[in-house]
């Protein structure tokens, strides 16, 4: 049942996103592990179009927000305003209060703004004037980014980048899939064709399930020896966390259930770990110096690090 609804959401999103279905397939692992996407790329590769077909095919409640540099915190978290009406204060929702956030260009805005999504995106929760409110469930953020030196960017607080279980780079469409898109657009939005083909509820019970899918101790001292390596690196000056040691263990359930099992091989471990840890890695001004890039250090960890039935 859930490859089968994660096949219609797939041809669904691939009605407006055209290419990359790894990239597709790991946004939907993503969001069956109840972590948030960064989408980190140029303009105009379609990061937006991607993140609203997906909201469409999920059937989820959802809002974007534009982010610029005079977006304000209380436009994330929402504000309490004074009713004449009732002699109370009372809350006016932000764009947070949703099942869907599509957070555009996050990193164009304010530190301060962008610290209002920490607790967000960790808690579930948003906390105004001394009030908490509880988000509809489930909630995901899937935030886009220009590249990092592009006009008006600042960088993401190293905690908010933590929060992030995975960030995707899409890259430009081959020439095929260039004409494809094309060819699409020239009758109508693709985006109006997109049908809802699951709901919040079944979201959920797919969340739920990923904790049933088994892991044996070796696959998951694997993945943990995995991250342990990036601490020590040379060229690392901040390693993976246990925040990140749990969004790979879970992102490697989900993809289990793409690939219809129910256990955990370490080749799952290895498909995710670079989309998991490479934007979490601080690295030294050495790696700058020498050129080397997070991804590069990580296939390095990878290659070194073998699962525990082929070592020597």
């Amino acid at each position: 049942m859930i490859v089968e609804q994660s096949k219609q959401i797939i041809a669904e999103v691939n009605k407006a996103f055209i290419g990359r279905k790894d990239i597709v397939e790991k946004i939907l692992m993503t969001i069956y592990a109840g972590g948030h996407v960064l989408l980190e790329d140029c303009p105009g590769v379609g990061k937006t179009t991607l993140a609203v077909a997906f909201s469409r095919a999920l059937g989820l409640s959802n809002k974007r927000v534009q982010f610029t540099p005079d977006t304000l915190p209380s436009d994330i978290t929402g504000f309490t305003m004074y009713s004449r009406e009732t002699g109370r204060f009372e809350y006016r929702e932000g764009a947070a209060n949703c099942q869907l956030l599509l957070a555009d260009e996050i990193n164009r805005t304010s530190p301060k703004t962008q610290s209002a999504l920490l607790e967000v995106m960790e808690e579930h929760t948003i906390t105004v004037d001394g009030e908490t409110h509880a988000l509809p469930a489930p909630f995901i953020c899937i935030a886009t980014q220009n590249p990092l030196g592009s006009a008006g960017t600042q960088p993401l607080p190293q905690s908010q980048i933590d929060r992030f279980m995975v960030s995707l780079s899409i890259g430009y469409p081959t020439l095929e899939n260039q004409m494809k898109i094309i060819n699409a657009q020239r009758y109508s939005n693709p985006l109006e064709e997109i049908r809802a083909v699951t709901n919040a509820q079944n979201l959920l019970e797919v969340q739920n399930y990923l904790t049933s899918v088994r892991m044996t101790d070796g696959v998951l001292a694997y993945a943990i020896r995995l991250c342990e390596q990036t601490r020590s690196h040379p060229l690392v000056e901040l390693g993976i966390s246990p925040r990140g040691v749990s969004a790979l263990v879970r992102m490697a359930r989900a993809g289990a259930i793409l690939r219809e099992r129910n256990y955990v091989v370490p080749e799952d471990v290895q498909n995710v770990f670079v989309d998991v840890c490479a934007h979490r890695l601080a690295l030294r001004p050495q790696a700058r110096v020498e050129g080397v890039a997070a991804k590069q250090v990580l296939e390095e960890i990878m290659a070194k690090i073998k699962p525990a039935h082929t070592e020597e």
